[in-house]
């Protein structure tokens, strides 16, 4: 199979999701018809997309969610764990076997933000891991950040500092807000670092 001017997975991404515009819709499902090849792509997009979905509903990725996600969850049925610490405080944490979602819920003005960083710090404020470019939605008063539910009932006791950082066009950093998460073992046994 080969195709003269194939799909970008994007695009696919976008069909497979209804976000195309009438026109544009139209004129990629013409394509389809008569193109095994992106067909075949498509039915790759479709695969990938339910496996990080079937992922992010057990609660085993690190992500950013939207609150509908958060809304559907509960919805069906899955116990949802939420802390909330305060920009520049700190909350006691823990997560159980019956948590299926665990989420910190960070305030933060992200109005004009060009680019939006979740970066995860150790206990002396080291950075670990940095999410670049999240999703953010204009006007939101707060992200919402997954921690991968598997993950943290194997951690030991910790202390982790989240932090939201801006970035404008010339790679310039303003801190948003950062909030410490004191992460207690709830499990028994050792734990996993």
């Amino acid at each position: 199979m080969s195709c003269n001017g194939p799909i970008d997975a994007a695009i696919l991404a976008d069909y497979w999701l209804g976000a195309l515009a009438g026109p544009e819709e139209e004129s990629l499902e013409e394509h389809l018809l008569g193109c095994d090849y992106c067909g075949a792509r498509l039915l790759e997009v479709i695969t990938l997309a339910e496996g990080v979905q079937r992922l992010a509903r057990e609660g085993c990725l690190r992500m950013v969610v939207s609150d509908v996600f958060l809304q559907r969850a509960a919805e069906d049925g899955l116990h949802v764990r939420e802390y909330a610490p305060a920009p520049g405080g700190s909350v006691q944490c823990t997560v159980t076997e019956d948590d299926d979602l665990v989420i910190g819920r960070l305030a933060a003005d992200v109005t004009g933000a060009r680019r939006v960083d979740l970066c995860l710090c150790d206990e002396r404020g080291v950075e670990q891991v940095r999410l670049q470019d999240i999703p953010v939605r204009a006007g939101s008063a707060s992200v919402a950040w997954q921690e991968s539910s598997p993950f943290m009932r194997a951690a030991p006791s910790m202390t982790l500092i989240a932090r939201l950082v801006a970035t404008d066009e010339a790679g310039t950093e303003q801190l948003l807000g950062e909030y410490t998460f004191r992460h207690t073992r709830s499990l028994p046994g050792p734990g996993s670092w």
